[in-house]
């Protein structure tokens, strides 16, 4: 017993005595400003301001290929990244800037859409961004007209 008090009592001397240095010592005038620098920016985000965050490609035949373009402008006051933007389904294809965008810069979204599905259809496109939500989501929509012959119903059984 007192072997194992000896042993933890020069366990515990010598953990305080092995920090000696001085943390202070380490820190360099360079390191403090930009620490400064990005404590100082820490509350500036971009903001995505689309001309249009729903479009309407109105009646189309099934199975034609449509597109369009969302720009957007970054009104916020730091560079905007986008990582990622994905649609509510395989039919719509995203296409993004992967470049950062400038405050007052501009930027473009290309959503492709296959023309799948039949009458009204609606799809989501979600962003993810360093916003300050993280998530920004464009809407597409179109009345799809069945190819001909296409059934819309249950199909008849004959025998």
């Amino acid at each position: 017993m007192k072997k194992s008090i000896f042993i933890l009592a020069a366990l515990v001397m010598v953990a305080f005595t092995s920090c000696k240095e001085n943390a202070a010592d380490k820190v360099s005038e360079e390191n403090v400003a930009s620490a400064a620098e990005r404590d100082a920016n820490a509350g500036k985000f971009p903001v995505m301001t689309f001309a249009e965050s729903e479009f309407d490609f109105g009646t189309i035949e099934q199975g034609a290929a449509q597109e369009h373009i969302f720009k957007f402008t970054n009104t916020g006051e730091s560079d905007l990244i986008i990582v990622d933007a994905k649609s509510s389904c395989g039919c719509t294809v995203p296409e993004y800037t992967k470049q950062p965008v400038a405050p007052g810069a501009t930027g473009e979204m290309l959503v492709k859409f296959n023309g799948s599905g039949k009458n009204q259809v609606s799809k989501t496109v979600t962003i993810t961004a360093n916003t300050k939500s993280g998530k920004e989501t464009l809407k597409i929509k179109a009345f799809v007209n069945p190819k001909e012959g296409a059934t819309t119903g249950s199909p008849i059984q004959t025998k």
